[in-house]
C-alpha cells in the first residue's frame, strides 16, 4: 500500500504557545489526542495515545474519556482499545460542504469523470502534500484509493507538480527541501533539480503528467486550481492504467478536458 501522508502530531503538540494568549492549551491537547490515529493502523490502548500525541498518560485519560463521552472516540468492537468516533464525520461534512471551492469544483469534475471514463480526484492544497476532498473512481480503485482525506506528496504527483509550477522557483524549491523526498516506486524522481525540471514543464504545458512515479503502473494528468490572486487552491487529478494507456495517448486525450474543467472552476471563484 502506497504511504498515506499526514499532519505529524508531535509537531502540534511541541507548539510553543507562551506568547499567545488567546491559545488554549486544553483545546489543542485535545486536538492531540485526535491526530494521535493518524499514523496507525488499528485500535490503540490509553498509554499509545498519550505517547503518539506527546502528553502525559493521566491527561491523556481525561481528554479520552471527554472525547469518548461526547462520541469524537469509540472503543473498539473486542473493547481493547480505542477509534476515532463517528462524530468526526460530521465535522467532515462541515469541511467540504462549505469550502468554496469544493462547491465550485463537484458538478465540474462529475461532468469530467463522465468525459473521460477514468479516476477523477479532487484535491486541497497543503504546501508539501495534497488532501484528496473529492474522489471518482474507475473501476480499477483500492480501498485506500477511494477514501476523502488521504493525501499524498506534491513533489511526485501530478496535482502536486502542477500546483508548484503556479508558484515562484524560489517558494517551490522551499517546499520540496523541506519535503521528504522518498522513492514510492522505482521511478520516483527524487533529486530536487529533477523535480524542479518536471515543475518547469508543467509551467510550460499548463498541466503536469507523471508516469510510474507514484503509484505502479499508473499516468496522470494533474491541473492547478488557482484563486484570483493566483495562489494555489487545489488541483485536479486524472489518473489511469499504462496497461491501457501510453502517456502520450493520456496526455493528448484528458490534458484538454482537464484545463477545460479547471478554468470552469477557477472562473467560478
Amino acid at each position: 500500500m502506497t504511504q498515506i501522508l499526514r499532519a505529524d502530531p508531535s509537531i502540534a503538540a511541541n507548539f510553543q504557545a507562551d506568547e499567545d494568549r488567546l491559545f488554549v492549551r486544553s483545546a489543542a491537547r485535545a486536538m492531540h489526542v485526535l491526530s494521535a490515529f493518524h499514523h496507525v493502523g488499528g485500535p490503540m490502548s490509553l498509554s499509545e495515545i498519550a505517547e503518539n500525541a506527546g502528553i502525559d498518560r493521566s491527561a491523556a485519560q481525561r481528554l479520552v474519556h471527554t472525547l469518548l463521552t461526547l462520541g469524537y472516540i469509540r472503543r473498539s468492537a473486542d473493547d481493547r482499545g480505542y477509534l476515532p468516533g463517528i462524530k468526526l464525520l460530521d465535522h467532515t461534512l462541515d469541511v467540504l460542504r462549505l469550502d468554496p471551492v469544493v462547491q465550485k469544483a463537484t458538478p465540474v469534475l462529475l461532468e469530467l469523470r463522465k468525459n473521460v471514463q477514468e479516476r477523477v480526484d479532487f484535491s486541497l492544497y497543503d504546501e508539501t502534500r495534497l488532501i484528496y476532498a473529492l474522489r471518482m473512481q474507475s473501476k480499477r480503485e483500492t480501498f485506500y484509493a477511494t477514501l476523502v482525506g488521504h493525501s499524498v506528496p506534491t513533489f511526485c504527483t501530478a496535482g502536486g507538480r502542477a500546483v508548484l509550477s503556479t508558484l515562484p522557483d524560489a517558494a517551490a524549491r522551499e517546499i520540496i527541501a523541506r519535503t521528504p523526498l522518498h522513492k514510492y516506486t522505482a521511478k520516483t524522481k527524487t533529486n530536487s533539480e529533477c523535480v524542479m525540471a518536471m515543475v518547469e514543464c508543467a509551467r510550460a504545458d499548463g498541466y503536469a503528467i507523471v508516469v510510474d512515479e507514484f503509484v505502479q503502473g499508473e499516468v496522470a494528468v494533474g491541473v492547478a486550481i488557482t484563486g484570483r490572486d493566483g495562489k494555489p487552491l487545489g488541483a485536479i487529478h486524472v489518473a489511469g492504467s499504462l496497461a491501457e494507456w501510453t502517456p502520450d495517448e493520456f496526455a493528448n486525450q484528458v490534458s484538454p478536458m482537464a484545463m477545460e474543467a479547471a478554468r470552469a472552476i477557477i472562473g467560478g471563484l
